[in-house]
């Protein structure tokens, strides 16, 4: 019977792991799609605003050679009228004036016309470019929620199956965060310095190519390539800070949250207050880390979803335990529909109660609409991480 179950499991895990590596499969095409119409888009988006300024020069001078060609014309007049008093060479150079006047206007406009039409085709083609990636992300959203609800389905269905010990339970689960983790810091990478560097990559090449032909022009164009780097800059050290502050292990953790509140009030705008009670102890890493992420986590979701203007955070040292509360007086919500209403707020309140109780410590939420949202922990400071 044990032998039965085991093949049935590993049947049952063969086919689960042949459609998740197809659906996987399916999400990268439909990321290769989405990628390759965000660059194309990009490159449309720099052929129009060259289309633009043309178009914006041509006009302008069509406008000027207008003006010359009607005073050709009016010159002409006066020289017809007076075409006695006129001598043959002048009235030569009038009409051959007017007519080279009126042969490069008739050009200049149909310069202009093409050049509308380029800049016409241009925007047709850009705004069909973005439907493609704004559908393609969309896609990949949808498949992503699937792949989660999937993941979060069969791993309830293993645990059932198998009948696991706890250990072998917690082992799973920190394999899953730790997917999480990468996935979490792939997203941040792809959507952040990733595009950002794509953008450096057009800016570049954009600039290569008006060196020659309109300096100042390329000038504003490294101004803001030099801008976007810094920009990418930037969010690398923001995703090294979000995979363990260095502060952590320099500092300790309140003077990490201190820092970390104190950004986060210049970035948010949100009043947060933060109260220390008791004498911080030795803490175990994995313990100090958690507790950061979990007041990241928290802060997050309130950024994001609360509306809040007032936060407070509260930590305090009891016994050989840490708890923390974090309150805000934001929108609050339906605890029982949280998790099928709110899938971004559903999987972080997950992601924090299973953090917390995988370290054997306590988690509770308190929360109801308009009321504002109240999170609580508890959590050892010391844990045998060897099992």
């Amino acid at each position: 019977m044990r032998n039965w179950r085991r093949f049935a499991i590993d049947k049952l895990n063969s086919i689960i792991k042949d459609t998740v590596d197809a659906i996987e499969k399916s999400r990268d095409q439909i990321f290769e799609i989405a990628e390759s119409a965000r660059i194309e888009s990009k490159k449309i988006e720099e052929e129009l605003n060259i289309a633009k300024a043309q178009t914006s020069k041509i006009i302008d001078e069509v406008d000027i050679l207008s003006k010359k060609e009607k005073d050709s014309r009016y010159k002409l007049m006066i020289v017809s009228k007076n075409i006695k008093e006129q001598s043959e060479n002048d009235i030569r150079e009038a009409y051959d004036r007017a007519k080279d006047m009126q042969v490069g206007l008739m050009a200049k406009r149909i310069e202009e016309q093409q050049l509308m039409q380029k800049r016409t085709e241009l925007e047709r083609r850009l705004k069909a470019a973005r439907e493609t990636v704004k559908k393609a992300e969309q896609l990949v959203s949808k498949v992503g929620v699937v792949m989660g609800y999937l993941s979060s389905g069969l791993q309830d269905l293993f645990v059932t199956l198998e009948d696991i010990k706890q250990k072998q339970y917690l082992g799973v689960k920190i394999i899953k965060a730790q997917e999480e983790e990468r996935q979490r810091v792939a997203r941040d990478i792809h959507d952040g310095p990733a595009q950002l560097m794509t953008n450096v990559v057009l800016k570049a090449d954009l600039c290569q190519k008006l060196i020659d032909i309109d300096k100042e022009r390329a000038k504003e164009e490294l101004e803001n390539l030099k801008y976007v780097t810094r920009s990418s800059l930037a969010d690398v050290r923001k995703i090294i800070y979000d995979l363990r502050p260095m502060s952590l292990d320099d500092l300790g953790l309140i003077p990490t949250v201190d820092r970390y509140i104190k950004n986060y009030i210049n970035n948010t705008g949100i009043e947060v207050d933060l109260h220390v009670f008791g004498d911080e102890r030795q803490i175990k890493n994995i313990i100090e880390l958690a507790s950061f992420r979990i007041i990241q986590e928290a802060m997050n979701n309130i950024q994001k979803h609360a509306n809040a203007r007032h936060v407070a955070v509260k930590l305090e040292f009891v016994d050989d335990n840490i708890s923390i509360i974090v309150s805000d007086d934001g929108n609050g919500f339906n605890k029982d529909k949280v998790k099928v209403d709110s899938q971004d707020s559903g999987y972080g309140l997950i992601s924090m109660k299973e953090r917390v109780e995988l370290l054997n410590g306590k988690f509770d939420i308190a929360s109801s609409l308009g009321k504002g949202t109240k999170i609580f922990v508890t959590m050892p400071l010391q844990i045998n991480e060897g099992g």
